[in-house]
This record gives C-alpha cells, structure tokens and sequence, in this order.
C-alpha cells in the first residue's frame, strides 16, 4: 500500500466534520468545533495540510450541518481533491463512510478515517504498514494513557481500514463505527486490532479539550508552525508575533503564545502560556492571561483575570472581570448593557494590582498566577468570618422585624406558609451546593452600595410607618450582604433564592384589603356555580350560600388567599428545583394563582355539601379544615400534571430523541 518513497499510495481520507453541537457548548452552537481557530489557520486548515505533506490527495469531508462554512475554511487547500458530503439526515459514523464511498468498486482501496477535530495527526506511513503486514480489516488508534487523565479521553478517533469493510455497514440509515460496525466486523470473524500511540493527536470536542490541545500543539510548535514573521525563543519565552501587532514594553509576555494581526497588549499586562491572542484583539492595561485563546477581534478591559478559557469572536469582557474555565460567546450588548458597562467603568472598584508582585522567575510566576486565579482558602476563611459577623449584626438590627414577621405567621392564616420559606430557600441553595463552590468567592462594593439602598429603604419604612417596606428591606439586606461577601458570580446564581424569599412577606396593608372583597366574591360566586352544576337548588345572599335547609357563610378567612400565598411557595419551590426552560417554570408559576383559586371553590363546595349531610359545631370544624388540608395535595397533583404535559407538548419523542444524539456523536 506505499511506494518507496513512503508516501501513502491509494489512501483515501474520510474526515467526519460533524457540526454544530446545539446545547452542550455555547460555543460549538455558533460555530462547529472543527472550525475553531488554531493561530493563523482553523483546525480543519491545519488537519489538511498535515495529511497533504504525508502525501494524502484524496480526502471526503463528512458534515451534518452547514457544509458551506466547511468549503470556505477550506478554500485555501487547492491542492488536494476535497469532496464535502453533507448529510441530511444522522446516518453515523459508519454510515459516513458507506456514503463517502458512493459507489465506487475498489475493494482494495485503503481508508483512513479520522475526526476533523484533531490538531496532531499521526504520522500515518508506519501505521499503514503495520496494518498490511498484520492483513487487518480495521485498525483504532488509542492515544496514549495520561496522568492525570486527559480531558480528552484515550479515543484517537483514527481508524485504517479497507474500503471492503462497507459490505458489513447497513445500506441505508443511521449506523454507528464503534456500536454497530465494530462488534458486526467481530461477529463476522474479521481481523481487527488497536494500536497505542505514541503522542496524543489533539483531538477535542468541547472547549476543556481544545484548550488542552491547544496547549500540546503549542508546546511542540518549531520555528515554520505559524505563517508569522517574527519569533523569539529562549530559556522562558518562546513567542510568535504578527508584525503589525501592538506589545507595550511594560507587559510580560511567558510562552509558548502567539500574537496575531493587529493586536494590542497594553500596558503592564502578563500573558503565561500556552496561549494565543487572535487578530485585532485587545489586552487592556493590567490584565492576565493564562492558558487561554482569545479569537478575533476580542476586548478585554483593565485588571481582567482570564485563566483557562475561550473567548469567542468580537466578546468584550469589562474592566476588573475575573473568568476561571469559562467558555464565552459573543452575545449583542443592548443599550441597559451598554450603559451599565461604562457605569461599571466609571466608578468599578479598583483590584490589587497583581502585576507588581509578579517576579521574572516563569515558576514562581506561573505558581502566583494559579493563586490569584484560584479561590484560595485564606480569602474564603475571610468571606465566612465577615459572613458570620454580619449575620449576627443583622440579627441585631432586624431583630424587632423579625419578631413582627413570626407572629404574622403564627396569627395569620393567609400568611402562615411563610414560616416554611426561609427553610426552603435554604435547602434550594444546598441543593446547589456544588455548582456555587466551583464558583469564585470575588468580594464586590457594589454590595456596599445595595446595602446604603437598603439601609435607606428601611429608614423610608420606619420615618413614614410603612411596615411593608422595613420588612422587604430585610431580604434587600440579605442580598446585599451576599453580593459584598462573595461577589457577582454565585449572587446571580444565589438570585432566584433570594426572591423566593419575598414568599415570606406578607402582602402591604392596602393590597391585602383591596384584595379580600373581591376574592371572597369571588369564592362565593364560584361554589354557588359549581353547587348548581351538580343539581343543588341554591339561593346567594351576599357571602351567605343557601342550601336546602342549610346556610353556608363564606367568612373571610375562605376568601381564597390563604390557599393562593401557600400554593405560589410550593409552586415557587417546584420551579426552583425542576429543570426546565425558563418559559415552562414561568407558565407553572403564573399557573399557581388560577390553580389555587380552582381548589378553594372545589373545597367550598364540598364543605357546603358536608355541611347538609352533617350537624354539629365539630363536624363542620373538621370538615372544613380536612377540606383546606386535602386541597393541597390536590393543586400540587394539578401541578405535576402541568409539568408532564409541558413535556408532552415540548419535548421530542425518544425515538427522535436517539436520532438526533447519533446525529451529534462524532
């Protein structure tokens, strides 16, 4: 299968380009993983190029999506004759290579199939011939086992084979290389092998393994990697600068890292790398960037951290941010957006300026820029102990308010459920316990200015003797105080469980009474409609309901809103837990109040019903409270019954559902 020269004769190279990966990486969403720029070429570009120089002219690239955007990456490489196969529908990748294939006849032809995710092809000659001597119908090639594990994974996604193998791939529909072609090529007594390489061949398919290639493609890279004129190497530098780039003096740059076209490194900024600077990007003053690639046209603001992350094209990143293992798409900034961002400019609170510590040594330089990268124990220990000191003095404070909430709760039955939700909010906040440890603890002012806000609000509520307001000032507190702790980050993942928090507050004064005339008309409006339906003969006098013999009076305490306040905490607690799409928890929460108001008529027209079968002062207490009682598990079935219709409704059938992850797998 090679002539003397080496060079792979009658090789055909099967390049499974896959696509977008809708969901699981907002950046493989906009662009496909396969088009992810390596320097001052994509992958694809690079992929090609290397199988070119071992001397590959024939090469099928195999896409389920958006093959134009695969054409132009590869418009460059007109020296090799590239056919694009865009698949309609998911056939595998199996069935890849039956319809790359077409229907040619060459049995003896020899197949190379590799993923187009792959930035350190094998060095395929000696490969080819271990495979001919071996008289192997299918050859994996594993990368090599690392410590600790690559994020990658041992799957080089290489294959050698013999176009013969297509006889043993189904002649239509979807079928998968490792589980279908794989155990039927077993079960037909073919010869089929593994071979561990030497060097790991940079395949990824999310951003934790491009970065990791990245960094392998780097480490290695010699003098002619990059199409760039300027490269320096030393003992701790090794660096590739366009020639039109813009270094400042004052910044620190430690290799391996490349710097593209027009480029900015301002002042006093450190990039460690590995790490790459894409073409009219900019580094703001003091920033740091360490093992990360940033793509075209990217802005970075002063003092920003970036450690281990991608940057998408065209992202802006405000002054002082700090990101750790971050994956960021370009989204379109509104006008608020806009705003908020020069605000934040203007008067941001100024970080330690990390630069000054920074010292020549790489080691000791890259070993600090993982300690300020990294939540470190000394700045948490800090956290909770300000925590627990202002716990205590917010206990102190709010004391008297929070005295005044307990007794609402226990005197009132409309308001009774809020005893239950800051236990609640609690246990949805452990629940997610882990998601909020892996993000930073990065104190923020901007909480000194939300508690001065609160603070001032509660000084409103006390000067003007409005309770509600002192009262809603104790959650804005809260809020505050975990946003000056432990910053932005885990405050916007803690949010939804600090509003929950308004759950426990009692309705103003003014609402509630503008709210219980027409939900007790309401209640009695809707019992008598739903006494008549099931044949009573009923007379409505009021809020009094005649049946038969019997007068049923709708007091206010069954206007309705006791059950509406309890029903909106658990639904509130069910849309915190589920995971759905946003729209569908907002339909269940907005749906909680209709619910609610469903169940008080049904458990007043059941306690009218009791009350004609029934006498006596007891029997009609018990069954009125069982009634309120049994209505809970009721509108909480309703609910359940919502959440499995939405699903119904919106999610795909399981059968399309296999279809479409097969579609995704290579």
């Amino acid at each position: 299968m090679t002539n003397k020269t080496g060079k792979p004769e009658n090789l055909k190279a099967i390049i499974l380009a896959g696509g977008r990966d809708f969901g699981r990486c907002p950046l493989a969403t906009k662009l496909p993983p396969a088009l992810w720029p390596l320097a001052d070429k994509s992958v694809l570009e690079r992929l090609l190029l290397n199988l070119a120089s071992q001397g590959i002219t024939n090469a099928v690239i195999c896409c389920n999506s958006d093959p134009a955007l695969f054409e132009t990456a590869a418009a460059g490489i007109d020296f090799m004759n590239l056919e694009f196969l865009a698949e309609q529908l998911p056939v595998g990748t199996a069935g890849c290579i039956r319809d790359a294939l077409g229907r040619q006849s060459h049995n003896n032809q020899s197949l190379v199939v590799l993923s187009a995710g792959i930035t350190r092809p094998p060095k395929l000659k000696p490969l080819i011939e271990a495979h001919d001597a071996g008289h192997c119908d299918l050859t994996v090639l594993l990368n090599p086992p690392s410590q600790p594990a690559h994020p990658n994974g041992p799957a080089a996604e290489v294959y050698l084979c013999h176009q013969s193998i297509r006889e043993h791939i189904t002649k239509q529909g979807y079928c998968d290389l490792k589980e279908s072609l794989i155990p039927t090529l077993l079960r037909a007594g073919k010869n089929l092998r593994t071979v561990t390489l030497k060097k790991h061949v940079g395949n990824f398919r999310n951003h934790a393994g491009y970065l990791s290639a990245v960094a392998e493609y780097l480490h290695n890279a010699n003098r002619k990697s990059f199409d760039l004129p300027v490269f320096k190497e030393n003992q701790i530098r090794t660096l590739w600068t366009a020639a039109d780039c813009t270094i400042d003096p004052t910044a620190r740059i430690y290799g391996p890292v490349v710097i593209m076209d027009r480029a900015v490194i301002s002042k006093a900024a450190t990039i460690l790398g590995p790490a790459i600077i894409g073409s009219d990007s900019r580094v703001g003053q003091n920033s740091l960037i360490a093992n990360s690639v940033i793509f075209n046209n990217a802005e970075l603001g002063r003092n920003c951290r970036i450690n281990t992350c991608v940057l998408d094209h065209g992202t802006t990143v405000p002054n002082n941010a700090a990101l750790q293992a971050a994956v960021v798409p370009h989204k379109r900034k509104t006008f608020v957006q806009n705003s908020l961002c020069k605000t934040s400019q203007i008067f941001g609170a100024k970080t330690e300026q990390f630069n000054r510590l920074v010292q020549n040594h790489y080691p000791k330089l890259k070993k600090l820029a993982n300690y300020v990268a990294r939540d470190n124990n000394a700045a948490k220990i800090a956290c909770w102990a300000g925590g627990v000191i202002l716990a205590v003095a917010f206990a102190w404070s709010y004391w008297p308010g929070i005295i005044d909430l307990s007794n609402i709760w226990q005197q009132s039955d409309e308001y009774s459920s809020g005893l239950l939700v800051p236990f609640l909010a609690v246990y949805v906040l452990w629940s997610r316990r882990d998601t909020l440890a892996r993000r930073p603890v990065k104190p923020s002012l901007w909480g000194l200015v939300a508690l001065l806000v609160a603070q001032a609000f509660r000084y409103f509520g006390l000067f003007f003797m409005y309770g509600s307001a002192e009262r809603l000032s104790i959650i804005m507190t809260i809020a505050a105080v975990v946003l000056l702790l432990f910053g932005w980050r885990i405050f916007g993942r803690a949010l939804t469980s600090l509003i929950f928090l308004g759950l426990m507050l009692p309705l103003p004064r003014s609402v509630h009474a503008k709210a219980m005339i027409p939900l007790q008309a309401w209640a009695t409006s809707s019992a008598v409609f739903c006494l008549e339906v099931i044949g009573y003969n009923v007379i409505k006098e009021g809020n009094v309901i005649h049946i038969n013999d019997t007068s049923v009076a709708v007091a206010e305490a069954c206007n309705g809103l006791r059950m509406i306040t309890a029903f909106f905490v658990i639904t509130g607690l069910v849309v915190l837990l589920a995971r759905r799409a946003w729209w569908e928890k907002l339909i269940v929460l907005v749906s909680s109040v209709p619910i609610a108001l469903f169940c008080n008529s049904l458990r007043l027209t059941a306690t009218a019903i009791a009350f004609t079968l029934v006498r006596g002062e007891h029997w009609e207490r018990m069954f009125h409270d069982f009634g309120g009682y049994a209505m809970m598990p009721l509108a909480l079935l309703v609910v359940v019954g919502e959440l499995w219709l939405l699903r119904k409704l919106v999610s795909v059938p399981m059968e399309k559902q296999v279809i479409v992850a097969a579609r995704f797998a290579h």
